[in-house]
């Protein structure tokens, strides 16, 4: 079938019901549900091992729940064939914690590998157009030609979601983005994300327990704890509730 990749009725493009996700007798999603809307940026929080990175493996089809729905451009992930979920991938930026980039390649090489796969219609010449114009809107075309050991932690995140953003997803998928980093580096990588929403229109989840990454960027923000999710709103609406759960959360992060 063609696919289509448009909104919902509602304007949500991913929807989740009831989802759970064990591995052995680990419980780690325990009937999540979420709708995250067009040019969203939608803020997943927890701590460590809560089930966050599993969530958007899901999400992408490189995971398949136990139960409930996982619906992305109103196609329920689990259900498509290979072909479809190949063809809804290439709808979804993958920004890995550790930018995934090969060593054995420049800059230029990196980001030319996925078109070279995914877009062999596009000649020589507009491939390098899109390699240097993704790299100028990461702040990075200065590197083109370097190897990823030249760079730093914070250019090998902006190269990272350069490459990503090279396929025009219509969803990004952000990973522990501000992980490693340095507090200054972090603000940058914080406020690209919000650029690349308004520079390509993009869906975002952003996988973090980094609270200024969460404030900085989160259109909305949901705390994730055992298998659950216990507030989503703003920022603020999150934590300004009592739960034991969050305060604890945020006065790790927040105060001395």
């Amino acid at each position: 079938m063609e696919m289509n990749f448009n909104k919902g009725a509602d304007g949500e493009v991913i929807r989740i019901r009831e989802l759970r996700k064990s591995f052995g007798n680990l419980k780690v999603l325990d009937g999540v549900d979420l709708d995250v809307y067009e040019r969203e940026n939608f803020v997943v929080l927890g701590r460590s091992g809560t089930g966050k990175s599993v969530l958007i493996k899901l999400i992408s089809g490189l995971l398949t729940p136990d139960s409930g729905s996982v619906k992305v451009f109103g196609y329920e992930v689990s259900q498509l064939n290979k072909y479809e979920l190949m063809e809804l991938r290439l709808q979804i930026g993958f920004s890995f914690q550790n930018s995934a980039l090969y060593d054995s390649m420049s800059v230029k090489e990196n980001l030319l590998f996925p078109l070279e796969h995914n877009a062999r219609h596009l000649t020589k010449k507009q491939m390098r157009h899109e390699v240097e114009s993704v790299l100028d809107a990461v702040g990075l075309l200065s590197t083109i030609n370097q190897m990823p050991s030249e760079l730093s932690g914070g250019q090998r995140k902006r190269i990272g979601i350069a490459r990503t953003l090279i396929m025009r997803p219509k969803i990004m998928l952000y990973d522990e983005p501000t992980s490693g980093l340095d507090p200054i580096t972090s603000t940058e990588i914080n406020g690209l994300i919000n650029e690349v929403r308004e520079k390509y229109d993009t869906t975002s989840i952003i996988i973090t327990h980094d609270l200024t990454c969460a404030r900085s960027t989160g259109d909305r923000v949901a705390m994730l704890s055992n298998g659950k999710f216990i507030k989503k709103g703003t920022f603020e609406e999150v934590f300004k509730e009592q739960d034991e759960r969050i305060k604890q959360f945020y006065e790790y992060k927040f105060t001395d």
